[in-house]
């Protein structure tokens, strides 16, 4: 099934969802001590290989992190090709000084804000479908 590239029907079927937990991303220079299981998000990268994993995880593996993050999925299929989705949503979250770290996986794109701004984050991303 192909996602969706239209931007106005992105947008209006974002439908974000809040995923429990709270997340961290960590660099380090190897994997293989890490349970797959464990491991959300996996990128490499010169200096290391960035992994997304649940705070709990990385507190009990005693890994060190400076950002914690709620994860919020847009449930919207949207294409790989799919141009705007991005811009558009971390513009709406500019307004509101919310960062926002992006990961686009073949189904959904995927948000990561700051634990604090979690509820705003979450109201702005629902005004798309509003309008």
């Amino acid at each position: 099934m192909a996602g969706e590239t239209d931007l106005s029907v992105l947008l209006k079927s974002l439908k974000p969802s809040l995923n429990e937990g709270s997340y961290v991303f960590i660099s380090v220079k190897d994997v293989q001590h890490i349970s797959r299981s464990a491991i959300l998000f996996e990128f490499k990268e010169t200096e290391g290989v960035t992994i997304i994993l649940e705070k709990e995880k990385a507190d009990e593996l005693n890994f060190e992190y400076e950002f914690v993050a709620s994860w919020i999925t847009l449930t919207v299929h949207s294409a790989l090709d799919a141009v705007g989705l991005t811009a558009a949503v971390s513009t709406a979250l500019t307004k509101y000084n919310i960062s926002c770290n992006v990961v686009a996986a073949y189904y959904h794109d995927h948000i990561f804000v700051a634990t604090k701004d979690t509820q705003k984050a979450m109201e702005v991303l629902g005004e798309f479908s509003k309008e």
